[in-house]
């Protein structure tokens, strides 16, 4: 399915705002939009038709198309300012408008803009608007006219009288009265120009609207959110996936190259004692005593190991106790500051995002950093955990494909969460992430 583009400068959510009211500022904007409309229709109209019908007669030879394309891309431009015309004299955002992403080469593009309907409804409004601006323009004008001449009459009307075999409206209807005639010019112009607001705002009105029907997809914009959305999820679940194996490769490794080496030592060792208590038990002491030893390093290292996987401390005391312990046991100072916002806890999948942050960040400034002192900020707000670690370390670290901060961003895009880090060469490093925690 071909991808859809949107238009970067319209804006979702247009129909929740309210159409604007008459007014005289309101008054000025549709008068500047009516005014001009009628040399953009004709230019609009004319390179629609013209171009249309010579493509279509050129397509036997091929030349058509690039020809249709070209008319097309004119009708897409002139939309495009008549949708910023319709924003500027509507005071409020229209609904988004789509147009499908071409890709691949030369015939492929121009294929793919004939075959876009938002093109074809460009070009359609470019004709249809043509008679629909004929009939405001007129409208508009006379109006105007009628208001001015109206109001003036005053002015000038001594002056038509003089005109031989001149006769006024007034007189062809029987009223044969120079007074009357001003009067009702005067009255007429002003009855014109009170009305002249809601004459201009519902011309106006009547032309944004044909501009939404034509101009904009809103439906297409609900499908291309939808396909995009499911895309993110398609991508968040293969990047939970890959973080998911790739932790339990990593916790296979770690006990194979330890508490496994060490429960084997063990194994020999109890077996070399057992051997040697019948017939020499002092012998044995020592390798007792070195298992023992084995036991408890073997011990200590699953104790490690759990805690990178899901510390009870974590379930039973929540966040704050769990990223308290993990600071306590990085050697270099912690400055932890926490702030969940209640009693309620956040739900279970963010604050395990979280604890894995800081303590994937706490180890990595250990190992890596070289720095002596280290920031953690935790706070909850508006339903987000904002998470920031930063430390003064040489810097460098990056999210590249195999180290363990790519792991942490694509652990957090399974919980629809973001990780930003700035690291520059000795600049010490700032970790960034935000957690849903609705």
């Amino acid at each position: 399915m071909t991808p859809l583009t949107p238009v970067p400068s319209e804006l979702d959510g247009a129909e929740s705002t309210p159409a604007p009211r008459v007014s005289w500022a309101q008054l000025r904007r549709d008068l500047a939009f009516l005014i001009v409309n009628l040399p953009i229709a004709i230019a609009a109209f004319a390179a629609a038709v013209t171009g249309f019908s010579l493509g279509v007669s050129l397509l036997i030879i091929w030349v058509g198309i690039p020809v249709l394309v070209l008319t097309l891309a004119i009708a897409r431009g002139f939309a495009q300012f008549e949708r910023a015309r319709i924003r500027i004299c509507e005071q409020r955002p229209l609904p988004p408008v789509y147009y499908r992403e071409n890709v691949g080469n030369l015939g492929r593009r121009l294929l793919g803009v004939l075959r876009d309907p938002q093109y074809w409804r460009d070009l359609a409004h470019a004709v249809v608007a043509f008679p629909v601006r004929i009939f405001t323009w007129v409208v508009i004008v006379t109006w105007i006219a009628t208001a001015i001449g109206g109001i003036a009459y005053v002015t000038y009307g001594w002056a038509l009288e003089r005109i031989p075999d001149n006769q006024t409206l007034w007189e062809l209807i029987g009223v044969d009265s120079a007074a009357f005639g001003v009067f009702a010019n005067v009255v007429l112009g002003l009855i014109f120009l009170v009305t002249l607001p809601f004459v201009a705002r519902g011309l106006s009105a009547m032309e944004a609207a044909l501009g939404r029907v034509m101009l904009t997809n809103p439906g297409a914009a609900e499908n291309a959110a939808l396909r995009a959305r499911a895309e993110q999820l398609h991508l968040s679940r293969a990047a939970v996936v890959e973080a998911e194996a790739t932790t339990l490769r990593r916790v296979e490794r770690d006990i194979h190259d330890g508490p496994q080496q060490r429960l084997v030592r063990l194994t020999m060792d109890l077996e070399a004692a057992q051997r040697r208590l019948a017939d020499d038990p002092d012998a044995a002491r020592p390798l007792v005593d070195e298992a023992l030893a084995q036991t408890q390093e073997a011990l200590a290292e699953l104790r490690a190991l759990s805690r990178g996987i899901a510390p009870p401390i974590l379930a039973d005391r929540g966040l704050q106790a769990a990223l308290a312990a993990a600071a306590a046991r990085c050697p270099i100072p912690v400055d932890l500051d926490v702030a969940l916002g209640g009693d309620d806890r956040p739900p279970a999948a963010a604050e395990n995002a979280a604890y894995f942050v800081v303590a994937e960040a706490l180890t990595n400034v250990a190992k890596h950093s070289g720095a002596t002192s280290v920031t953690v900020s935790v706070v909850r707000m508006d339903g987000v955990l904002h998470v920031h670690i930063s430390d003064d370390g040489v810097g460098g670290a990056h999210l590249g494909k195999g180290h363990g901060l790519a792991g942490l961003a694509d652990r957090l895009a399974g919980i629809d969460g973001t990780l930003e880090v700035h690291s520059p060469v000795g600049g010490g490093t700032v970790l960034t992430a935000q957690i849903p925690a609705a």
